[in-house]
C-alpha cells in the first residue's frame, strides 16, 4: 500500500472523503514508538492502581493491580493519554493533529485512548455506535502500530467506502447502539455492503504506521489464528471541537488540537479495598463524578463521599 502524499492536503481530504480512511505508512519512526512504549511500561509498573483495564476475555473492568490473567495479555488499557504526556504527544503529533483538523473540518479533541497488546477480535462495527457524537460524523479515530502486524495476529480489517452507508436509526431515533438491537444493525450493514459490493481489506501494518478512519467506517479485528502472537497498538478517538464546546468539556490545547481533561473510566471496588492494603479512597474524584453525592455532602446530609460509597454507592454499582 503506497504512502499518501503528505504535501497535498487537499488530495488527502478528497481521498478520506471518498474511502473513509487514510493509511499513513512509516509515519512515526521506530525510535518514537519505542519512547512511547517505554513510557507506557513505566506507567504499568509504577502506577498499577491508576491504570484501568478491560479483560477482553471476561469483560471485567478493573485496575491493572487487581487484574487476573495478566499473563494472557488479553486486555484493553484505557486512557493512557490521561496519565502520559508521551502518549498525548503521539496522539496529537503536530502534523498529525493538523491533518485530523483538515479531515474533521475543525480541530480534533483527543477524548480517549485504548492500548491493545493483542488483536482486539472485535466484530464489525462503526465507532459512532458507541461514541456517538452530538453532530453526525464529528468523530475520527487513529490506529497506530506499535509493532509489525502478522496475518495470524488478528490484524485490522476494514471496508472502504462503508462510511457512506446511511446511518442506521435505532428505536429511539438516534444512531447510538440500542440495547438488544445490534443484530438489526448487523443485518442492515451486511445487506448494505453486499448491495454496494464493498470488499473486506486487511491492514498489515508495520511499526510506526498510522491508520485514520471515519466515524462511520465499518471495521473490526481479524481472526487471531496464533494466540501466541501479539499485535501491540494504540487506538485514539477524537471529537470535533464544536461538540465539545457545546458540552462545556475541559479542553487543553496541544499543537493543532486539544485533549479532553476528564475523569478516568470508573471502576467498582468493594469498600474493603480501601480499608486494607494502603489504597486511599478518591474522595475528590468521587464527588466530582457524582454531583448528587457532592450536593448531599455540601448540604450536610451526608458526611462524605466515602461514607456514601460504603452505605450505598457500591451497592448501586457506582465506580470510583
Amino acid at each position: 500500500m503506497a504512502s499518501p502524499d503528505y504535501s497535498n492536503l487537499a488530495a488527502l481530504r478528497e481521498q478520506f472523503d471518498r474511502d473513509g480512511y487514510l493509511a499513513l505508512t512509516g509515519y512515526f519512526s521506530r525510535e518514537r514508538i519505542d519512547m512511547v512504549l517505554a513510557a507506557i511500561a513505566r506507567l504499568i509498573e509504577q502506577q498499577p492502581r491508576e491504570v484501568v483495564v478491560d479483560n477482553l476475555a471476561t469483560g471485567q473492568r478493573t485496575f491493572w493491580a487487581d487484574a487476573d490473567g495478566r499473563e494472557t495479555r488479553r486486555f484493553k488499557f484505557n486512557d493512557f493519554y490521561l496519565l502520559s504526556p508521551e502518549v498525548r504527544e503521539l496522539a496529537l503529533d503536530k502534523d498529525l493533529s493538523e491533518l485530523l483538523a483538515l479531515l474533521l473540518r475543525e480541530p480534533a479533541v483527543l477524548c480517549n485512548s485504548l492500548n491493545f497488546q493483542k488483536g482486539s477480535n472485535q466484530p464489525k462495527h462503526i465507532d459512532s455506535l458507541y461514541m456517538t457524537p452530538q453532530t453526525d460524523h464529528a468523530l475520527i479515530a487513529t490506529w497506530t502500530a506499535f509493532e509489525d502486524a502478522h496475518p495470524d495476529s488478528g490484524p485490522l480489517v476494514y471496508y472502504p467506502g462503508s462510511h457512506k452507508i446511511p446511518l442506521f436509526r435505532f428505536k429511539d431515533g438516534t444512531p447510538h447502539a440500542g440495547p438488544g438491537e445490534m443484530p438489526n444493525w448487523t443485518a442492515y450493514i451486511e445487506a448494505q455492503m453486499k448491495e454496494r459490493g464493498i470488499p473486506e481489506k486487511i491492514f498489515l501494518a508495520k511499526k510506526g504506521d498510522v491508520f485514520i478512519w471515519h466515524s462511520d467506517l465499518v471495521h473490526g479485528g481479524g481472526a487471531i489464528n496464533d494466540q501466541n502472537r501479539t499485535r501491540n497498538s494504540l487506538v485514539c478517538h477524537y471529537y470535533g471541537e464544536g461538540d465539545c464546546r457545546k458540552l462545556n468539556c475541559d479542553l487543553a490545547p496541544l499543537h493543532r488540537g486539544y485533549w479532553m481533561r476528564r475523569l478516568r473510566q470508573s471502576v467498582t471496588l468493594p469498600p474493603e479495598s480501601f480499608t486494607t492494603g494502603g489504597r486511599t479512597f478518591p474522595e475528590k474524584a468521587y464527588l466530582e463524578r457524582y454531583p448528587d453525592v457532592k450536593a448531599a455532602v455540601a448540604a450536610g446530609t451526608m458526611p462524605s463521599g466515602w461514607v456514601h460509597y460504603q452505605a450505598a454507592g457500591f451497592k448501586e454499582g457506582r465506580g470510583v
